[in-house]
Protein backbone atom coordinates (compact mmCIF):
# COMPACT_ATOMS: atom_id res chain seq x y z
CA UNK A 1 0.00 0.00 0.00
CA UNK A 2 1.45 3.27 -1.14
CA UNK A 3 -0.50 5.97 0.40
CA UNK A 4 1.23 9.04 -1.29
CA UNK A 5 4.15 9.58 -3.85
CA UNK A 6 6.67 12.84 -3.65
CA UNK A 7 8.82 12.00 -6.60
CA UNK A 8 8.45 13.62 -9.73
CA UNK A 9 5.47 11.42 -11.80
CA UNK A 10 6.58 10.07 -15.04
CA UNK A 11 4.09 7.17 -15.34
CA UNK A 12 0.51 8.99 -15.52
CA UNK A 13 -2.97 7.98 -16.21
CA UNK A 14 -5.08 10.66 -18.21
CA UNK A 15 -8.40 10.17 -16.98
CA UNK A 16 -11.52 12.62 -17.27
CA UNK A 17 -11.03 13.42 -20.99
CA UNK A 18 -14.40 15.36 -22.29
CA UNK A 19 -15.01 17.94 -24.72
CA UNK A 20 -14.57 21.38 -22.12
CA UNK A 21 -11.58 19.32 -20.28
CA UNK A 22 -9.31 16.46 -19.27
CA UNK A 23 -7.86 14.75 -15.72
CA UNK A 24 -5.09 13.38 -14.34
CA UNK A 25 -3.67 10.69 -12.05
CA UNK A 26 0.05 11.23 -11.88
CA UNK A 27 0.97 8.50 -9.37
CA UNK A 28 -1.57 5.68 -10.22
CA UNK A 29 -0.08 3.32 -7.22
CA UNK A 30 -1.01 5.85 -4.73
CA UNK A 31 -3.97 5.06 -1.98
CA UNK A 32 -5.31 8.14 -2.27
CA UNK A 33 -5.47 8.79 -6.08
CA UNK A 34 -4.45 12.32 -6.18
CA UNK A 35 -6.33 13.87 -9.15
CA UNK A 36 -6.07 16.97 -11.21
CA UNK A 37 -7.63 18.71 -13.76
CA UNK A 38 -7.40 20.74 -16.46
CA UNK A 39 -10.86 22.82 -17.81
CA UNK A 40 -10.74 24.48 -21.02
CA UNK A 41 -12.73 28.01 -21.36
CA UNK A 42 -12.73 30.09 -24.69
CA UNK A 43 -9.07 28.72 -25.63
CA UNK A 44 -7.66 29.31 -21.85
CA UNK A 45 -6.92 26.44 -19.86
CA UNK A 46 -7.56 26.70 -15.57
CA UNK A 47 -5.26 24.13 -13.83
CA UNK A 48 -7.08 22.91 -10.90
CA UNK A 49 -5.34 21.52 -7.62
CA UNK A 50 -2.20 20.12 -10.37
CA UNK A 51 0.60 17.17 -8.96
CA UNK A 52 2.68 18.11 -11.39
CA UNK A 53 4.41 15.34 -14.25
CA UNK A 54 6.55 14.95 -16.77
CA UNK A 55 4.69 15.96 -20.38
CA UNK A 56 1.84 17.32 -18.38
CA UNK A 57 2.70 21.00 -20.28
CA UNK A 58 1.70 19.08 -23.85
CA UNK A 59 -1.52 17.61 -22.56
CA UNK A 60 -2.73 21.15 -21.25
CA UNK A 61 -1.62 22.53 -24.69
CA UNK A 62 -3.70 20.44 -26.20
CA UNK A 63 -6.49 22.87 -24.67
CA UNK A 64 -5.01 26.26 -25.11
CA UNK A 65 -3.10 28.62 -23.20
CA UNK A 66 -2.90 28.73 -19.17
CA UNK A 67 -4.72 31.21 -17.56
CA UNK A 68 -3.92 30.28 -14.11
CA UNK A 69 -3.70 27.53 -11.54
CA UNK A 70 -6.81 27.22 -9.31
CA UNK A 71 -6.74 25.46 -5.34
CA UNK A 72 -9.79 24.97 -4.51
CA UNK A 73 -9.00 22.87 -0.51
CA UNK A 74 -7.12 24.45 1.54
CA UNK A 75 -4.40 21.31 1.37
CA UNK A 76 -4.62 20.89 -1.73
CA UNK A 77 -1.56 23.67 -2.76
CA UNK A 78 0.09 20.52 -4.52
CA UNK A 79 2.25 21.26 -7.29
CA UNK A 80 -0.21 24.71 -7.84
CA UNK A 81 3.26 27.17 -7.65
CA UNK A 82 5.47 25.01 -9.77
CA UNK A 83 3.00 25.31 -12.63
CA UNK A 84 2.10 28.58 -11.96
CA UNK A 85 5.65 29.75 -12.18
CA UNK A 86 6.83 27.65 -15.28
CA UNK A 87 3.57 29.52 -17.47
CA UNK A 88 4.18 32.53 -15.79
CA UNK A 89 0.21 33.04 -14.20
CA UNK A 90 -1.09 33.58 -10.45
CA UNK A 91 -2.26 30.94 -8.23
CA UNK A 92 -5.61 31.89 -8.14
CA UNK A 93 -7.07 31.20 -4.33
CA UNK A 94 -10.85 31.74 -2.78
CA UNK A 95 -11.46 35.42 -0.90
CA UNK A 96 -12.06 33.07 1.88
CA UNK A 97 -8.69 30.81 2.14
CA UNK A 98 -6.64 31.27 5.35
CA UNK A 99 -2.86 30.14 5.97
CA UNK A 100 -2.69 29.15 2.14
CA UNK A 101 -1.35 32.24 0.62
CA UNK A 102 2.17 31.79 2.61
CA UNK A 103 2.92 28.66 1.53
CA UNK A 104 2.63 29.14 -2.46
CA UNK A 105 6.13 30.70 -3.48
CA UNK A 106 4.06 32.22 -6.63
CA UNK A 107 1.31 35.43 -7.64
CA UNK A 108 -1.56 35.18 -5.83
CA UNK A 109 -5.25 36.20 -7.14
CA UNK A 110 -8.18 36.14 -4.62
CA UNK A 111 -11.50 35.20 -6.20
CA UNK A 112 -15.10 35.01 -4.82
CA UNK A 113 -18.48 34.02 -6.06
CA UNK A 114 -17.09 33.23 -9.95
CA UNK A 115 -13.71 31.98 -10.92
CA UNK A 116 -12.25 35.47 -12.68
CA UNK A 117 -14.53 35.20 -15.91
CA UNK A 118 -14.37 31.92 -16.45
CA UNK A 119 -18.57 31.01 -16.21
CA UNK A 120 -17.44 28.75 -13.43
CA UNK A 121 -19.59 29.38 -10.13
CA UNK A 122 -18.00 29.00 -6.86
CA UNK A 123 -19.90 27.22 -3.84
CA UNK A 124 -18.51 27.03 -0.18
CA UNK A 125 -18.35 23.54 0.74
CA UNK A 126 -16.83 24.43 4.57
CA UNK A 127 -15.25 27.36 6.11
CA UNK A 128 -13.60 26.62 9.22
CA UNK A 129 -10.39 25.96 10.91
CA UNK A 130 -10.10 22.56 10.17
CA UNK A 131 -11.40 22.35 6.66
CA UNK A 132 -11.55 25.16 3.28
CA UNK A 133 -12.84 23.68 0.69
CA UNK A 134 -15.51 25.36 -2.71
CA UNK A 135 -16.93 23.59 -5.43
CA UNK A 136 -16.76 24.76 -9.05
CA UNK A 137 -20.14 24.33 -10.83
CA UNK A 138 -20.66 25.29 -14.79
CA UNK A 139 -24.67 25.42 -14.94
CA UNK A 140 -23.90 25.88 -18.83
CA UNK A 141 -21.63 22.49 -19.36
CA UNK A 142 -22.89 20.99 -15.75
CA UNK A 143 -20.02 20.18 -15.02
CA UNK A 144 -18.86 20.03 -11.32
CA UNK A 145 -15.45 19.69 -9.45
CA UNK A 146 -15.11 18.87 -5.93
CA UNK A 147 -12.00 18.33 -4.54
CA UNK A 148 -12.21 16.47 -1.57
CA UNK A 149 -15.84 15.92 0.26
CA UNK A 150 -16.81 13.28 -2.25
CA UNK A 151 -14.55 11.24 -4.13
CA UNK A 152 -14.09 7.84 -6.09
CA UNK A 153 -11.16 6.15 -4.42
CA UNK A 154 -11.47 3.23 -2.25
CA UNK A 155 -11.10 4.76 0.82
CA UNK A 156 -14.05 6.96 0.10
CA UNK A 157 -16.11 4.12 -1.44
CA UNK A 158 -18.83 2.01 1.10
CA UNK A 159 -20.16 -1.64 -1.06
CA UNK A 160 -22.34 -0.61 -4.06
CA UNK A 161 -21.28 3.38 -4.10
CA UNK A 162 -19.92 4.91 -7.24
CA UNK A 163 -19.20 8.17 -5.71
CA UNK A 164 -18.58 8.50 -1.83
CA UNK A 165 -18.30 10.99 0.88
CA UNK A 166 -15.14 11.49 2.25
CA UNK A 167 -14.62 9.41 5.26
CA UNK A 168 -14.27 12.09 8.08
CA UNK A 169 -17.69 14.01 6.70
CA UNK A 170 -19.76 10.47 6.79
CA UNK A 171 -21.62 12.08 9.87
CA UNK A 172 -21.98 15.06 8.14
CA UNK A 173 -22.19 15.03 4.64
CA UNK A 174 -22.37 18.79 2.62
CA UNK A 175 -26.07 18.43 2.09
CA UNK A 176 -25.99 21.22 -0.41
CA UNK A 177 -24.36 19.24 -3.04
CA UNK A 178 -27.60 17.12 -3.49
CA UNK A 179 -29.13 20.16 -5.26
CA UNK A 180 -26.55 19.98 -8.50
CA UNK A 181 -27.41 18.09 -11.27
CA UNK A 182 -24.46 17.69 -13.02
CA UNK A 183 -23.56 15.86 -16.31
CA UNK A 184 -20.08 14.86 -14.84
CA UNK A 185 -18.43 14.96 -11.64
CA UNK A 186 -14.83 15.92 -11.35
CA UNK A 187 -12.56 14.85 -7.73
CA UNK A 188 -9.50 15.11 -6.50
CA UNK A 189 -9.60 11.71 -5.77
CA UNK A 190 -9.86 9.02 -8.48
CA UNK A 191 -11.27 9.16 -11.86
CA UNK A 192 -14.42 11.56 -12.09
CA UNK A 193 -18.36 9.99 -12.26
CA UNK A 194 -19.46 10.64 -16.02
CA UNK A 195 -22.72 8.00 -16.07
CA UNK A 196 -25.79 8.81 -14.41
CA UNK A 197 -23.93 11.78 -12.30
CA UNK A 198 -26.62 13.45 -10.82
CA UNK A 199 -28.18 10.72 -9.31
CA UNK A 200 -24.60 8.84 -7.93
CA UNK A 201 -24.26 12.20 -6.72
CA UNK A 202 -27.53 12.59 -4.54
CA UNK A 203 -27.03 8.88 -3.53
CA UNK A 204 -23.41 9.69 -1.88
CA UNK A 205 -24.94 12.34 -0.31
CA UNK A 206 -28.17 10.72 0.99
CA UNK A 207 -26.74 7.17 1.80
CA UNK A 208 -24.03 9.09 3.62
CA UNK A 209 -24.74 7.99 7.41
CA UNK A 210 -26.50 5.23 6.89
CA UNK A 211 -23.50 3.64 4.91
CA UNK A 212 -20.93 5.24 7.24
CA UNK A 213 -20.85 2.16 9.38
CA UNK A 214 -19.71 -0.68 6.80
CA UNK A 215 -17.54 1.95 5.00
CA UNK A 216 -15.66 2.06 8.11
CA UNK A 217 -15.54 -1.80 8.78
CA UNK A 218 -13.90 -1.96 5.30
CA UNK A 219 -11.32 0.30 6.25
CA UNK A 220 -10.62 -1.61 9.27
CA UNK A 221 -10.25 -4.81 7.90
CA UNK A 222 -8.03 -2.95 4.93
CA UNK A 223 -5.57 -1.86 7.67
CA UNK A 224 -5.83 -5.27 9.73
CA UNK A 225 -2.44 -7.76 9.53
CA UNK A 226 -3.09 -10.89 7.37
Amino acid sequence: MTLRVDERATDVREIDRFEGGVGWIAHPEETIQRASHALAVDDEVWVIDPVDADGLDELLAEFGEVAGVVVTFDRHTRDAATVANRHGVSVYLPSFFENVAEGIDAPITRFGAELDETGFEVHVLQNNRFWQEIALYDPDERTLVVPESVGTAAYFLARGERLGVHPMLRGFPPRDLAGFDPDRVLVGHGEGVFAAASSALRSAIDGSRRRMPALYAKTLRTFLPV
